[in-house]
């Protein structure tokens, strides 16, 4: 029986590592390794960049893979722009890896848009923040404007809501805005599966979909379910999104 691979787990805006303990539980029972990467950008230093983030989770990949260990990254929110790039160098694709005993083999993503190659994070978007959240030059974070627990929580108990409300992080702008020379447009090296957040309120899974389709118009092997939650489901659905993470790995081993 072939060996599970590590899980790399990389948040989004706002938020650290621990936004992953359920889930990481839900797969340690199943008998993965599971480490969550807190992104450089949301521990309150302005000056961090893209590549900063990225560099992050390719530490990880690389002790990951130096130890034998094949990787699936599992992204959230802005997290699939940093995952998709840290593929980069670390597929079987890539060059000097094809007789590599461990890569990374796949990708999980979740409420999340497809990283286009050269392309920084806002730019994708089309240069300008949508109204939840502004960019304030003057801090040179990112700052939500939208009521939070709406926009990201509401579909857990108001209480919890308000705890995860408690614990947003500042977000250095930075990443977001510049650095699109380390955007890597990773799901075009490896196979990805993709968790649509069916009543997120934050990113429209009418989105999702489009950004699904165009994946797979450029050639990407995307195979895509949904959950009826909010941009948080790894939060409100644990259970459920360990189980499609259990199911995207065991695929992406069968390809190996």
């Amino acid at each position: 029986m072939a060996a599970k691979p590590t899980l790399v787990f990389v948040h989004g805006s706002w938020h650290r590592a621990e936004t992953w303990d359920k889930v990481n539980a839900e797969v340690t029972a199943k008998g993965y390794k599971g480490i969550a990467v807190t992104l450089p950008s949301t521990l309150g230093n302005p000056a961090i960049t893209f590549g900063d983030d990225v560099r992050a989770v390719q530490e990880i990949i690389r002790q990951e893979t130096d130890s034998g260990h094949n990787v699936v990254l599992v992204v959230h929110s802005y997290g699939g722009q940093v995952g998709n790039s840290a593929v980069k160098g670390f597929s079987r694709k890539s060059e000097g890896r094809a007789d590599c005993a461990a890569n990374v083999i796949g990708l999980v993503m979740i409420a999340t848009g497809f990283t286009v190659t050269g392309v920084a994070f806002l730019e994708a978007m089309g240069g300008t923040p949508p109204p939840s959240w502004k960019l304030n030059h003057e801090t040179g974070f990112a700052e939500i404007v939208a009521e939070p627990r709406d926009m990201l929580y509401h579909d857990l108990p108001e209480a919890e809501g308000r705890e995860w409300v408690a614990k947003l992080t500042k977000q250095a702008q930075l990443p977001l805005t510049g650095d699109g020379e380390h955007a890597y447009a990773g799901w075009q090296d490896v196979p990805t599966w993709y968790l649509k957040t069916v009543d997120d309120h934050a990113l429209p899974v009418q989105l999702q979909e489009w950004t699904i389709q165009v994946a797979r118009d450029a050639g990407a092997q995307v195979t895509d379910r949904g959950l009826p939650t909010s941009h948080s489901p790894m939060l409100s659905r644990p259970k459920e999104v360990g189980e499609f993470i259990d199911e995207a790995a065991q695929d992406f081993v069968s390809k190996q």
